[in-house]
């Protein structure tokens, strides 16, 4: 699959990196826009995956990473930088004719849905293991913007992540009011199972790939 490695302007002070995957054979006429999570840069491995999974059904696929990986820093970016880094890569990708779906894995997807909730159109939205709450502080629910969001949104999570159970994720999920919930049986928050189970971490990557195409030719927008 042909990528381009390309730098997207954040503002005046900040470049990312970013990586277009070209669609190839027919065109779905969708564009798919990933950002990772907290400790992963443009190279997250179920976002690579992801995203060439997606070109190869005709969808154009960019991922991109956030200023702090890009400067070698270990701690995120403050929100304020995080968001305008997603509406930066959403006005540079966004295609005249074309539907737009946006989102990501973890921190990549909840700030993906924070920039949605406060007005951002896109046609859909794709939170891979959304981090509800943090592990230790199951009282600390990242849901309140949640209701604001209108795009039809699919939260795609394993049984296992502890950033919030299967319960807790339907809950939370009924607050966006076009939501959908899929389950990865023995996921962890990292896509990852145990061995015990039978599966591997590609079992998970193609479930989740396949489910988001799935639940992206059922909409109706």
């Amino acid at each position: 699959m042909p990528e381009i490695i390309e730098r997207l302007k954040v503002d005046d002070a900040r470049e990312v990196t970013a990586i277009l995957g070209q669609a190839e054979g027919p065109s779905s006429g969708w564009t798919f826009i990933y950002a990772p999570g907290a400790s992963s840069g443009v190279n997250d491995p179920f976002g690579e995956y992801a995203c060439r999974f997606l070109a190869e059904r005709g969808f154009a696929a960019v991922r991109f990473q956030f200023p702090y990986v890009e400067a070698g820093q270990k701690g995120p970016d403050r929100p304020p930088v995080l968001e305008a880094t997603w509406r930066a890569a959403i006005a540079a990708y966004r295609e005249e004719g074309r539907r737009l779906v946006i989102g990501g894995r973890s921190m990549g997807g909840r700030i993906a849905s924070r920039v949605v909730a406060d007005g951002a159109s896109v046609d859909a939205l794709a939170l891979f293991a959304y981090p509800l709450h943090p592990p230790r502080a199951p009282d600390q629910w990242r849901d309140q913007h949640l209701p604001s969001i209108q795009a039809p949104t699919l939260f795609c999570s394993g049984t296992r992540d502890t950033f919030g159970s299967p319960d807790e994720l339907r809950q939370a999920a009924t607050k966006a009011p076009r939501s959908t919930v899929h389950l990865m049986e023995e996921a962890d928050h990292g896509f990852s199972v145990r061995k015990s189970s039978g599966r591997t971490r590609q079992d998970v990557y193609d479930e989740a790939a396949g489910a988001f195409v799935g639940w992206l030719e059922a909409l109706k927008v």
